[in-house]
């Protein structure tokens, strides 16, 4: 099942599931029964975050590309919620860079409060999983020494369509398009700490809450977009989250 946040003909934004990515019933948070079938709009933003920790240089492709060595620890950043756009929203290009990349990841859906448990606990504190999109102003990154503004513009976390539900995490086909061009294709298999081991060790760092996201990093092939691109990520057994870039 997939579940999903999708705006009503009436204006309401509501919680949505469907197996078949076409129709569409009601779906409460924490009841797995059916409910009436819907006409959605559009999708909105599966998930409203309180935050979204994200983890750099967790691919071994892409240590490779950079030419960095293995980390020994998860290396962890944090992007803002209010970054969080939805499938089929534009990314704004901001007037302060002239480079800005997109990043296609795995991001892991947090079901309930979770703090300090064990990697064979996780699976119990994980709704489901997403596509997610850390677009970077790699310029500012550069020019900045740390992370923080050149990942938390406004627009910089599309996130969506929908919340996969019942995927390990492993094994799963990553890949990046550009104006239909592929220029990312991986495999989480190459993640080099896996979905249980961020989630336990993220929790002994601080408390994770209901509808969080743990980004858990980019494969190699990281590139610029311009004004005017459209970007798609999409994961084996989850969906195409879309944008443009404007």
């Amino acid at each position: 099942m997939k579940i999903a946040r999708a705006l009503l003909p009436d204006g309401r934004p509501t919680w949505c599931a469907t197996e078949d990515g076409q129709h569409y019933f009601r779906y409460e948070p924490g009841r797995d029964s059916r409910g009436e079938a819907l006409e959605v709009v559009r999708l909105l933003a599966p998930v409203t975050p309180t935050k979204i920790v994200a983890v750099g240089l967790n691919y071994r492709d892409h240590a490779r590309e950079v030419g960095l060595d293995l980390p020994q620890t998860p290396m962890l950043f944090l992007k803002p919620a209010s970054c969080v756009i939805g499938p089929g929203e534009d990314i704004r290009y901001p007037e302060q860079s002239s480079r800005v990349d997109f990043e296609a990841e795995l991001a892991v859906v947090i079901a309930r409060r979770c703090s300090r448990i064990a990697p064979d606990e996780a699976p119990a504190y994980i709704l489901g999983l997403t596509c997610f999109n850390d677009v970077t102003a790699r310029d500012l990154q550069v020019q900045d020494g740390q992370w923080t503004r050149a990942k938390s513009f406004d627009t910089f976390g599309p996130v969506g369509p929908w919340i996969a539900t019942g995927l390990a995490g492993g094994g799963l086909r990553i890949e990046a398009r550009l104006n239909g061009e592929v220029r990312q294709s991986s495999s989480t298999d190459n993640l080099i700490f896996p979905v249980p081991e961020l989630v336990a060790f993220i929790s002994h760092v601080m408390t994770l809450e209901a509808g969080d996201l743990i980004a858990t990093g980019t494969p190699a092939g990281i590139a610029p977009m311009e004004r005017g691109d459209t970007v798609e990520v999409e994961i084996e057994g989850i969906g195409v989250l879309k944008n443009r870039v404007v």
